[in-house]
């Protein structure tokens, strides 16, 4: 592998950044903490935090702008879901950064609504209103239980995740994301009449190079923020070629709390909890996968116990959202993306950004602030940040020895299965709908492909010996003695 060529540390320009990480692992250091424990000074600890929360907004309130109307709600009880969807994902994302028992992954891992659930959840609620959404609470609560039950033996797949799989997956995690930002370069809503106009597209690029600029020419902390003010900017240009809204900030309330069973008793329906239970298990897939890039990319990996504690948050903090009026939350991928563009590490920074989740889904007014942000400006944005976690990927696998066995040949098999359904949406549309729970996650069926490939060629019909070599979760060789 000495002759290969080398990736830069967390797929991004090592010199843009290396100035303020030495400096902060320097700091760490000499207080006896690993950078992921560190905690920043409190302005900088808000500011990393709100950029978090900008980062995955958008992806937090769509699900239930999705689900709402589909079900038939309201116009003013989908904003309810909206703001509950804020909060719960606030409270999932504490569980997984500070923790309590053996609770949480203890990382800078972001939590919110999955989209997973959206396809599964329509066809349960749909045109029943009121009644579909307890029905689908129900669903998430059994599903979500009995997830936190699984959580032990889940973590044990740690051990089918060597290199050639996690590099895969983390690769397909970016590749997943990539077709998020072009549509909300677009203009996010397919049926609006300027989707994919030339304005739409223009400052989507107008903001890419903003923050491409930003990470180029400034240094130290404003350098580590460059996703925040790239939106900041961003979004003050669009302002006045009317690209962004004011109404929603003039209708808002300055205080809404999210009832618990607003909508009434979660009911329990057997084909609506199977159903969800297929997604739970696509959610533990999809954090585990998540939680392992993520350990890469802080120099902290993720070890079963690590991966136990954050599948329990996940677990956890999904049986409780519905009880808020909240949806089932796993790993928000985007973040991790951010993490590894900023090179800020500390939990505590993401552990912000969960308070302020709260205080959005306390305050909708203050949420709709956020949602200023036209989603142009944030696709521009999101280039760059989902970019990044397929670099990681392409990082990962460049230590996976791809020049032995058949490892090129299960990277090349994973990554087209779980293109499928990016490349080519209507692919399953023949499939049974349960079924397209999985088959429509790319990253799940690109995941399941990569371990049954790496146990058929790396493990099963081989040959014993008294001695051989296997490689190491690090990509190293060691000599195995049977």
């Amino acid at each position: 592998m000495a002759a290969q060529p080398r990736f830069p540390k967390d797929a991004v320009a090592e010199e843009v950044v290396a100035e303020e990480s030495v400096e902060e692992d320097a700091v760490a250091a000499r207080e006896g903490k690993h950078p992921v424990d560190e905690t920043l000074p409190p302005l900088r600890m808000f500011t990393s935090g709100l950029q978090h929360v900008a980062a995955m907004y958008a992806g937090v309130v769509a699900p239930p702008m999705i689900v709402g109307p589909a079900v038939g709600l309201s116009t003013k009880e989908t904003a309810f879901l909206m703001g509950a969807s804020l909060f719960t994902a606030g409270i999932a994302t504490l569980l997984q950064t500070l923790g309590f028992w053996k609770v949480g992954a203890r990382l800078p891992f972001v939590n919110g609504v999955s989209f997973a659930g959206v396809t599964p959840m329509i066809a349960i609620g749909k045109d029943r209103g009121a009644d579909g959404i307890t029905v689908i609470f129900g669903a998430i609560i059994v599903a979500s239980l009995l997830g936190f039950v699984l959580t032990p033996y889940f973590s044990k797949l740690v051990r089918f995740f060597p290199p050639v799989v996690t590099g895969t997956v983390i690769t397909l995690i970016g590749l997943s994301l990539l077709p998020v930002a072009f549509r909300w370069s677009q203009g996010g809503n397919s049926a609006a009449s300027d989707y994919g106009s030339m304005k739409n597209i223009g400052m989507a690029a107008l903001t890419l190079v903003i923050v491409l600029a930003l990470r180029k020419f400034l240094r130290g902390f404003l350098q580590q923020i460059a996703i925040l003010l790239g939106l900041v900017v961003g979004t003050l240009v669009a302002v006045p070629m009317r690209m962004t809204s004011f109404d929603a900030i003039k209708n808002a309330d300055v205080v809404g709390f999210p009832t618990p069973f607003h909508f009434g008793a979660p009911q329990f329906e057997i084909a609506a909890i199977v159903s969800m239970c297929i997604v739970m298990l696509v959610c533990m897939t999809e954090s585990t996968a998540d939680m392992l890039a993520l350990g890469k990319i802080v120099d902290r990996p993720a070890d079963e116990r690590t991966i136990e504690g954050g599948l329990r948050a996940d677990t956890l903090g999904s049986a409780i959202s519905p009880l808020f009026n909240g949806f089932m939350c796993s790993a928000f991928a985007q973040n991790i993306g951010l993490v590894a563009m900023t090179k800020v590490r500390s939990r505590f920074v993401v552990a912000a950004g969960g308070g302020i989740l709260i205080l959005l889904g306390l305050c909708p007014v203050a949420a709709s602030v956020i949602a200023l942000v036209p989603l142009p400006v944030l696709g521009g944005a999101g280039i760059v940040l989902f970019g990044s976690v397929a670099a990681s990927g392409i990082q990962t696998l460049s230590s996976a020895a791809l020049e032995k066995g058949e490892n090129a040949l299960i990277v090349a098999a994973s990554v087209g299965v779980g293109l499928i359904p990016i490349a080519a949406p209507e692919f399953y549309h023949a499939f049974p709908k349960d079924a397209l729970v999985v088959l429509d996650s790319g990253i799940s069926t690109g995941c399941i492909v990569a371990i049954v490939l790496n146990l058929a060629f790396n493990h099963l019909g081989r040959k014993r010996s008294s001695q051989s070599s296997v490689t190491t979760p690090t990509g190293h060789e060691a000599v195995a003695v049977h």
